[in-house]
């Protein structure tokens, strides 16, 4: 083989790796700024998301306006629904961290639910006629799963500045914040925990639709302030 033909051989292999790198950084870009895609492991939010889904999720959703009630948002749980560690160790949480990234590790530090009271909101459950209370104002929740309650568990919370207080719609199987109301921080989620919201299912393909009861406007209740 010629000189000439090995560092032709040589160069292409640079391109290809370059070029590869190149995807790699961007689609780092835009997962860690823009977009981002989310595997929905449990039954939380049947009916609007069902275990398996793969969602799109927008990080500047909130960009330009607060979160609302009745918004759909993806959060990270560490430090109110889980450990802030695993306990194995940083270069081991780091390995499984990396794992999760590229999509070969099930994320589990990853939840989607539904916003029910934000900053100066207190949330009851229930009225006299069993439904969720925000502000003293029953609530009618059409995304319900059909048949649940909006929660067979009583309480009373006011969210301070700064917290969300979360439900999933499949109420009789979720974890969400009434499961936490007994640890540190009362099940309230940091704002600044929100990753973003779903906008669309993109697989399976028999699946693929946008998500407009993921937005809280119009999707709530009437009459809330």
């Amino acid at each position: 083989m010629t000189q000439a033909k090995r560092q032709s051989r040589k160069l292409g292999w640079r391109f290809v790796v370059l070029g590869v790198a190149v995807i790699f950084l961007f689609l780092a870009l835009v997962r860690n700024v823009w977009m981002d895609v989310y595997y929905i492991p449990s039954e939380s939010m049947e009916p609007l998301l069902l275990t398996g889904d793969r969602v799109l999720v927008s990080r500047v959703a909130f960009t330009n306006r607060a979160i609302e009630r009745g918004d759909v948002v993806v959060f990270d749980g560490r430090g109110s629904f889980v450990p802030w560690n695993s306990g194995a160790g940083d270069v081991a949480d780091a390995i499984v961290g990396a794992g999760q990234w590229l999509g070969l590790v099930p994320n589990d530090n990853i939840y989607v639910k539904r916003v029910l009271g934000v900053a100066g909101d207190t949330v009851k459950c229930c009225s006299a006629s069993g439904l969720l209370e925000v502000n003293g104002v029953p609530v009618t929740e059409s995304y319900l799963y059909p048949g649940d309650d909006p929660s067979a568990l009583t309480f009373e919370v006011r969210v301070p500045q700064g917290k969300l207080w979360l439900m999933g719609d499949h109420r009789n199987v979720s974890l969400d914040s009434r499961s936490l109301l007994g640890a540190p921080g009362g099940g309230l989620i940091s704002t600044e925990r929100v990753i973003g919201s779903p906008i669309a299912t993109v697989w399976p393909l028999g699946r693929m639709h946008v998500l407009e009861q993921a937005s809280g406007s119009g999707k709530y209740t009437a009459g809330l302030p």
